[in-house]
């Protein structure tokens, strides 16, 4: 099985392994994200405030984002082939627990850790991407692979309507579209055959990760980009639910148009990272989603205003989440690709943990949610500084000095 054709474009392999990728992480991020749209329903049966709804909302967030540390390191060792389908069948287990739990607040937040496990498989896809495609097509097959995120998409569209039709449905659902897949990608999921593996230990691997100084710089921009998409991924069914009082079933869907933007920018942003350095395409959609995040502060009519404003900084986080991981590849050692990746993915899920937990906090104590968007433009700002000042300077192995033209195009 070889990574390119006799021209050097990638092989057929590759792009079935890149199919069945994304395709598993969109599955499992369904299943990520199965509390979500729903959360308003607990809220109500449960009796619960706006802060114990975010953070039933956000248990998942925090423990997917944390565990895609050693899920990165584990695959760099093992391989997609072996962590695939384990992920994808163990996160099974958590899904149908939810069916028991569901009237029961510290059950639910017990179950929601264990559904964490699905928010694991991003640092296991990103390594097999990366090995399968050449330098010059990663940023776009990247992006492909991250529109796996559309599984929040479906979440939030599809959960709310299989729960009218039975409300224990939805989990036997996501639970018998895992088994599946499981068993497709046990069979079918290959890993790069001359892929280097690392002999070293889990913690040195990871030691070795974390002393890169780019980890870090990648860490933060990701905790904006990728951040502000699980953050809205989880709680825009509630703010749209509260501030205007939509439906429960129109306020997911709703949300999953802006998931469904977000992921069809990500390639996008894969692609023009392919042509334009990385860093200037984070830069310029990080200052994007900065002036829509002012102008949904002030509060606008949903129509046309919010939405207009809603989906411009889905078109922007989407983007930039693409770049940042074109990024990723073009400058981190082939064998520490998952460690760093599993890195920078939890920096990003964990970016995507606060801010449920702050706009219902601010909501609850002044009654608005126009400070968090503030805060959200703020931090966009920051990074598109940060990425355009610092990140366009990068070359591979992550020193902070200028590309020379050789370099650069050894890069791409």
């Amino acid at each position: 099985m070889e990574a390119t054709d006799k021209s050097g474009r990638p092989s057929a392999t590759a792009y079935v392994n890149l199919a069945l990728a994304t395709i598993g992480f969109a599955l499992t991020f369904w299943a990520w994200d199965l509390i979500a749209p729903l959360s308003s329903d607990f809220k109500d049966r449960l009796g619960l405030s706006s802060f114990q709804q975010s953070l039933l909302v956000a248990v998942p967030v925090l423990v997917g984002s944390l565990g895609r540390i050693p899920a990165g390191a584990l695959t760099d060792r093992y391989g997609a082939r072996l962590m695939f389908p384990l992920v994808s069948a163990l996160t099974i287990v958590p899904v149908l627990l939810l069916i028991p739990a569901r009237n029961s607040y510290a059950a639910m937040l017990a179950v929601g850790f264990l559904l964490g496990l699905g928010g694991t498989t991003f640092a296991i896809g990103v390594p097999l991407v990366n090995s399968w495609f050449p330098p010059a097509h990663r940023g776009f097959a990247i992006g492909v692979f991250g529109m796996g995120m559309g599984g929040v998409a479906l979440s939030g569209y599809l959960t709310p309507r299989i729960a009218q039709r039975g409300a224990e449905l939805p989990f036997y659902v996501v639970a018998a579209a895992l088994a599946a897949y499981a068993v497709v990608a046990a069979v079918l999921l290959r890993d790069r055959p001359d892929r280097p593996v690392p002999t070293a230990s889990l913690a040195s691997r990871l030691g070795q990760a974390g002393r890169l100084r780019v980890t870090w710089e990648l860490c933060a921009l990701y905790a904006i980009g990728f951040g502000g998409i699980v953050a809205f991924g989880v709680y825009l069914p509630t703010y749209l639910k509260t501030w205007y009082e939509l439906s429960p079933t129109d306020a997911g869907t709703k949300a999953a148009g802006f998931a469904l933007l977000t992921v069809v920018f990500r390639p996008i942003g894969g692609w023009l990272s392919d042509r334009i350095h990385p860093a200037l395409v984070t830069a310029a959609a990080l200052g994007f989603v900065a002036l829509w995040a002012v102008v949904q502060a002030f509060d606008p009519p949903l129509v046309p205003g919010g939405t207009l404003a809603l989906l411009c900084m889905a078109a922007g986080l989407g983007t930039a989440s693409g770049s940042i991981f074109a990024l990723v590849a073009q400058v981190t050692p082939q064998p520490q690709v998952g460690s760093v990746t599993g890195i920078v993915g939890a920096a990003g899920g964990l970016g995507g943990f606060v801010p449920p937990l702050v706009m219902g906090a601010v909501f609850s104590a002044k009654g608005s949610y126009s400070i968090g968007f503030m805060l959200l433009s703020d931090l966009a700002l920051a990074g598109c500084v940060y990425a355009y000042g610092r990140m366009r300077n990068i070359r591979p192995g992550g020193e902070g000095r200028p590309l020379s033209a050789q370099e650069g195009a050894d890069a791409r």
